[in-house]
């Protein structure tokens, strides 16, 4: 099974596939992208790049020293860990546990969570699905937290984070979430992690402070304006991408630590702001467009991927800022936005080391973009693996990995591609 998240837009798109070797440069010259790799099992007959483990690819996260890139198989329910150099597979975390064998793995309750439809002693057996993650400590650790637990058909009640200590890929702890958590940041000071929960416009903050993991905390549970009251069947599936809020998502710390932004895709949009030195939601700012999807902070400026329409736009962070100052009964306006068009369904967005160019995975598009970011204009683009979703991009700037979740109903998905970049002028 496979999720679409077709709430905010449908797709009619022909599924593509590109052959490795596919190459594309920018009309000025200027930027080269070619297909040199990619995982897959749409095709397990392809022996040179199929992989059993690639099961609906949610995202992917190179490690800071450039050596391993993981990737998170939602449906797979595990994190498979590869080579950088090589693209060999070098681990397989599987996301299944037992309430008795894996219990010493558990951080002490926080009481910010609370059961509310499943009552037994095994709530702590089950399997999860992982979505985004972080690293933390230098890139030590990185935290995937799970769509839901697999009991937990609706995804109505607490989910949890999974820490693996990336020196030996095993997970090393765990941690209670809200309801359907999707993204995961990690502050720049490295004393907090965020969770945003998308199932009910909760966003959990952690403190992680120690660098001893059995001394990491909760710290709080921030509601954007009100919190969802979860009462969906127990015995069939419901679309929980679909009326879930503001389906909270993009999460981004200010770069002085003091604010928490999150995007909204669904309900009144904006972004939501939480004061992390007052521990206070503020409010919701808007003068964006609608379904913001991912938020990026660099060089001074605030970078959204607009899904539904497929926009990416910018703004100076001072201008947020300013905003945020100004806010009156928790809502305030951003205005000055630059506005790109790109390809339908832009998900994740990344930019390059020096900050000139901004990735974009466009779903429905079935395609890479790449955007100049001063000037706002698509430089170029390629095909991708239908549908790409998550995106990451290598320390160096030279390499971006995509990720294939597909739709349900119209295939795609099951795939990771390789992009080599060239900067042919800078």
């Amino acid at each position: 099974m496979v999720f679409s998240f077709s709430l905010f837009v449908s797709s009619t798109a022909q599924v593509v596939h590109p052959k490795i070797g596919k190459q594309v440069q920018s009309a000025d010259g200027r930027i080269s992208i070619e297909l040199i790799g990619k995982k897959q099992f749409f095709a397990p007959g392809d022996k040179a790049t199929a992989d059993a483990d690639i099961n609906s690819p949610k995202s992917v996260n190179v490690h800071p020293n450039g050596k391993k890139f993981y990737v998170n198989s939602l449906e797979g329910a595990t994190t498979v860990v590869y080579d950088f150099q090589t693209f060999k597979k070098l681990a397989v975390i599987k996301h299944q546990f037992d309430h008795t064998k894996d219990a010493a793995l558990w951080s002490k309750p926080s009481g910010l969570y609370p059961f509310t439809h499943y009552k037994n002693d095994h709530l702590n057996s089950f399997y999860g699905k992982p979505v985004e993650s972080t690293f933390s400590h230098g890139g030590r650790y990185l935290w995937v937290p799970y769509y839901r637990r697999s009991y937990d058909i609706n995804a109505q009640d607490p989910s949890a984070v999974a820490i693996i200590d990336t020196q030996t890929d095993k997970i090393i702890r765990l941690m209670e979430t809200g309801p359907l958590p999707k993204m995961i940041a990690t502050s720049p000071d490295g004393k907090l992690v965020a969770t945003s929960h998308w199932g009910n416009n909760t966003v959990g903050i952690i403190d992680i402070s120690s660098p001893n993991p059995k001394e990491w905390k909760h710290k709080a549970c921030h509601i954007v304006d009100y919190q969802l009251n979860l009462n969906y069947p127990m015995n069939r599936s419901v679309n929980r991408d679909a009326g879930s809020g503001y389906a909270l998502r993009g999460t981004v710390f200010t770069p002085d630590n003091h604010y928490l932004l999150v995007g909204c895709m669904g309900g009144g949009g904006g972004i939501a702001v939480i004061d992390l030195q007052k521990s206070e939601y503020l409010g919701r700012l808007q003068g964006m467009m609608a379904n913001v999807r991912h938020l990026v902070l660099k060089n001074g400026y605030l970078y959204l991927s607009i899904n539904g329409a497929g926009y990416v736009q910018k703004v100076s962070l001072d201008t947020v800022l300013d905003a945020i100052g100004k806010m009156q009964n928790k809502r305030g306006t951003v205005t000055g936005w630059k506005n790109c068009k790109v390809g339908a369904g832009a998900r994740t967005i990344e930019l390059s080391p020096s900050g000139k160019y901004i990735f974009a995975a466009c779903n429905n598009a079935s395609a890479l973009y790449v955007v100049d970011a001063q000037t706002m204009t698509v430089l170029t683009s390629i095909p991708a693996d239908s549908y790409p979703v998550g995106l990451d991009i290598s320390k160096d700037g030279k390499y971006v990995f995509t990720t294939a979740q597909g739709h349900s109903g119209k295939g795609g998905g099951n795939a990771v591609d390789i992009f080599k970049v060239t900067y042919n002028k800078q």
